[in-house]
């Protein structure tokens, strides 16, 4: 999944700003993919409605693996919306569901032409619904032969939704997002940090790249909700966000929204980033940040055994 920086100007000059709505400018209208950009943010925000709908109900909680991950009525609800809406507009496309793994296009044979499949995270965060903490959102993603081109973020706790369509930038509700601004504090970086549901506790690279983060930051922020925090990378939030061994699910939308607001993705030992939906997760470990910044970030992580571990292909 190579995801590259957006030309500023884009294909057709800068869009305009965002007109009233979640739609996004009216540079995406004519774009390709207009339409499933559009119906992307939609239900983004329909699902999160519902689910924001439900955050004080009492719902069914059940353990998902042996990680302490979990899925909850909430997920499911949302899900079987997402997946709803994306049949009923493009029902010969494959979808990979968050709780439902892949599901195959009407007719179950491949479509001719490039390759289509939906990315549904239908409650990125779930672990803090369950404690109560208001940070999670819904995303959705179009990969199309495996590049994402449509990202949609939405956070139903402040109604607040982000989107990005190959070529032609990242919006928000304040128009383009063109990621953090200025030099990087002399305390340091404020950074976020990711891992997989497969790393274990004790994992030595993880704990040594945390390790160095932690100490050579100003905040290590650990949301758990890796889609909350692609969204703010991309408007300026933080300062950088490193991945170990990320999960495939939320990785489109949310790698789709900072590049097109300027931000570059690079493998832990510097390499571009090659990661896939598909692939390994040992091959789904990044440092994103500013170009500029780049360096910087990769100097930090440099300083871990984690980088040891990608050139082996652990």
């Amino acid at each position: 999944m190579g995801i590259t920086r957006n030309d500023p100007d884009g294909p057709q000059g800068a869009p305009e700003p965002l007109s009233a709505g979640p739609w996004g400018p009216k540079a995406f209208a004519t774009a390709r993919f207009a339409a499933e950009q559009q119906l992307a943010v939609a239900t983004v925000r329909e699902a999160g409605a519902l689910v924001r709908s439900h955050f004080q109900d009492d719902y069914g909680i059940q353990p998902k693996g042996e990680r302490g991950d979990v899925v909850t009525d909430l997920d499911l609800l949302a899900e079987r919306l997402v997946v709803q809406r994306i049949r009923e507009r493009f029902p010969h496309d494959r979808i990979l569901a968050e709780e439902s793994g892949i599901l195959d296009g009407d007719g179950g044979a491949p479509v001719p032409g490039p390759r289509r499949m939906w990315l549904v995270d239908p409650l990125d965060g779930s672990n803090n619904v369950v404690i109560g903490l208001p940070a999670y959102v819904v995303g959705i993603a179009l990969c199309v032969d495996d590049q994402p081109v449509v990202g949609a973020i939405h956070d139903p706790v402040t109604d607040r939704t982000w989107s990005a369509l190959t070529g032609c930038g990242a919006y928000g509700p304040h128009g383009r997002m063109t990621g953090p601004t200025g030099p990087l504090a002399a305390s340091g970086p404020l950074l976020a940090w990711t891992q997989g549901h497969a790393v274990a506790r004790d994992d030595p690279a993880a704990r040594s790249l945390k390790s160095v983060l932690e100490v050579r930051s100003r905040r290590l922020l650990q949301l758990w909700a890796p889609l909350l925090t692609w969204s703010m990378l991309a408007r300026g939030a933080i300062d950088g966000f490193v991945g170990y061994r990320a999960e495939a699910i939320d990785f489109p939308a949310g790698a789709l929204l900072a590049a097109e607001a300027g931000m570059e993705i690079r493998s832990l030992d510097g390499g571009p980033f090659r990661g896939s939906v598909a692939g390994p997760d040992t091959d789904r470990s990044f440092v994103a940040g500013r170009p500029e910044d780049i360096p910087y970030l990769l100097d930090l992580v440099s300083r871990s055994e984690a980088v040891d571990r990608v050139r082996q292909g652990a």
